[in-house]
């Protein structure tokens, strides 16, 4: 059994306040919204520690309400804030989107982040000690874009050098952002382990098809590329490429499943389990999200999970998740279609 005081996973990146609308349609019709947070890497987090691993976030959030919302919420789910640091000078971002998926031309997503608090962030002002201790270093391509300074920082800890944790990296492109492809591909070039998108992929890079990103991504031992409704594939150092269909989901809203994916392959490394299982538990904490209208889901059970995975193809094709499936216990494999209300 590990020490009570090994972190499993550090994940380094900004959160902001989230404004979810209350009903669809465009931003300047929707009356009300609805607070909550959100942030690829702190989604991560509360999804890690939801599932029972110890976890810490690194930032720095405004000394203002919104930081406080933020660092309350977060270290509600169970996450280590100790590392986080106030900035009296900047605020704590904020975003509002609309209800729909990112890929819908009728998608709007309007940030307050310019200046934040998180975009201070640099091998300056993040204390390493907070970053290395870990299992696991999980990044994104977001905190590359925020400012200078972040860039830097995630080019320092993407650098291969003796002693480092595994580093986990999600290339997490926002257009909105403006993250440069070649910075992208540098710093995922420089991790152990990624995460892209197939459709990401081909609009940063230009490149069709997960063997397409292999080639030009041989570096991580391991690399998964992200289908959508196709699935995912894994490509690991010995040349192993492993397939996962994902399961049906009766979809509530579509944000936070990549970050929640992330979670679930990353808590099946920390126990060490195989390829295949891994991209299945990255499925059903995906799934936990997208059946959900916030960015965070419940997770089902280790239990659960594990039932659910250890199912043979036939019945993993037949599963259909909706809506609360996480608490219900459902999914032996014995049905002709696994089903949750």
């Amino acid at each position: 059994m590990r020490s009570p005081s090994v972190t499993d996973v550090v994940c380094l990146g900004e959160s902001l306040v989230t404004f979810l609308p209350s009903r669809p349609g465009r931003l300047a019709d929707v009356p009300s919204f609805t607070r909550s947070i959100g942030g690829a890497e702190s989604n991560v987090a509360c999804a890690l520690a939801a599932a029972g691993h110890r976890v810490r976030w690194v930032s720095r959030v405004g000394a203002d309400a919104f930081g406080d919302h933020l660092v309350a919420a977060i270290a509600a789910y169970g996450v280590d804030t100790g590392a986080v640091r106030r900035d009296p000078h900047r605020p704590t971002g904020v975003y509002f989107r609309t209800a729909t998926d990112r890929a819908d031309q009728e998608h709007e997503v309007v940030y307050y982040r310019a200046g934040s608090a998180a975009s201070a962030m640099s091998p300056e002002t993040v204390a390493y000690d907070d970053l290395l201790s870990a299992r696991v270093l999980h990044l994104s391509g977001i905190t590359a874009a925020l400012s200078a300074g972040c860039l830097a920082l995630l080019r320092d800890l993407t650098r291969r050098r003796p002693g480092r944790p595994l580093v986990s990296f999600d290339v997490n492109h926002r257009p909105a952002l403006s993250a440069d492809p070649d910075v992208l591909l540098e710093l995922a070039r420089g991790a152990d382990l990624v995460f892209v998108g197939e459709d990401e992929a081909e609009a940063v890079w230009g490149l069709r098809g997960a063997a397409a990103v292999r080639e030009v991504l041989p570096e991580p031992r391991v690399l998964v590329v992200k289908r959508g409704g196709a699935g995912t594939v894994a490509f690991s150092r010995c040349g192993e490429e492993t397939h996962a269909p994902a399961p049906r989901v009766d979809i509530v809203a579509p944000t936070g499943a990549g970050d929640a994916f992330a979670a679930g392959f990353l808590s099946a490394t920390l126990r060490g389990l195989d390829m295949r299982r891994r991209l299945r538990h990255g499925h059903l904490m995906a799934a936990a999200a997208l059946t959900v209208a916030g960015d965070l889901g419940t997770p089902p059970s280790t239990a659960h999970a594990d039932r659910l995975v250890e199912l043979d193809d036939a019945a993993w094709g037949r599963l259909h998740l909706g809506p609360g499936w996480t608490g219900t216990g459902a999914g032996t494999g014995n049905d002709q279609e696994v089903r949750t209300p």
